[in-house]
């Protein structure tokens, strides 16, 4: 076991998030905000020993990631199956829409990782096609001598999602993990003498 830490880095601010409308899978772009938040972290995650940049192939993430990788110096790779959460009908619309045409919907999809919005999918089904890009590279490293440490460039409700697959918290304390803010980072890490992984920092920012 030589993966020794995973960063999970939320995407800059982008238009939809200062409008309070929901991407899911459409591809927005982010804002100069948002592109300055992507400038600042960059010499704070400069820090850690990162041997890959994993980024999921929407821009805005892929735009974030690129911002990082410059100051670190590694070339980012792209991995869709670090995208957000497809929200399916709910994608492009406001909280308060949703919620005038569906009174009660946005807080069952926050309270149940298995409910999923009109042609969407749940925050389980998140976890099943992201997870596997972690079990990957500890399979990869996993005769290598070296402590490993990987950043993930990719989405909130993701990384959220990711953060409960590692720690295997049961489906029902999923909620307890919140939201991260825009150009934001989660750590988890682990240690020979305790193999599974524990969460060393949520909502970190520069």
């Amino acid at each position: 076991m030589t993966l020794r830490r995973v960063t999970l880095l939320r995407h800059g601010q982008t238009e939809y998030n200062a409008g309070g409308r929901m991407q899911g899978h459409l591809d927005t772009q982010l804002t100069g905000d948002g592109h300055a938040q992507a400038a600042a972290a960059a010499p704070y995650l400069a820090g850690f020993p990162f041997d890959r940049i994993i980024s999921s192939d929407l821009t805005r993430a892929h735009d974030t990631a690129l911002a990082v990788a410059e100051v670190i110096g590694l070339p980012v790779e792209v991995d869709k199956r670090l995208r957000e959460t497809h929200l399916g009908a709910w994608q492009g619309r406001t909280v308060e829409e949703i919620e005038a045409e569906d009174p009660g919907a946005i807080a069952d999809w926050r309270s149940d990782p298995r409910w999923t919005p009109p042609g969407g999918e749940s925050r389980v089904d998140v976890v099943a096609r992201a997870l596997p890009v972690v079990e990957e590279l500890d399979l990869a490293w996993a005769d290598d001598p070296e402590e490993r440490s990987v950043l993930l460039v990719a989405h909130g409700g993701m990384i959220a999602g990711m953060v409960c697959g590692l720690l295997d918290l049961p489906e029902a304390s999923w909620p307890v993990i919140g939201g991260m803010g825009n150009a934001k980072w989660a750590v988890v890490a682990r240690r020979d003498d305790h193999p599974r992984w524990r969460l060393s920092g949520y909502n970190i920012g520069a």
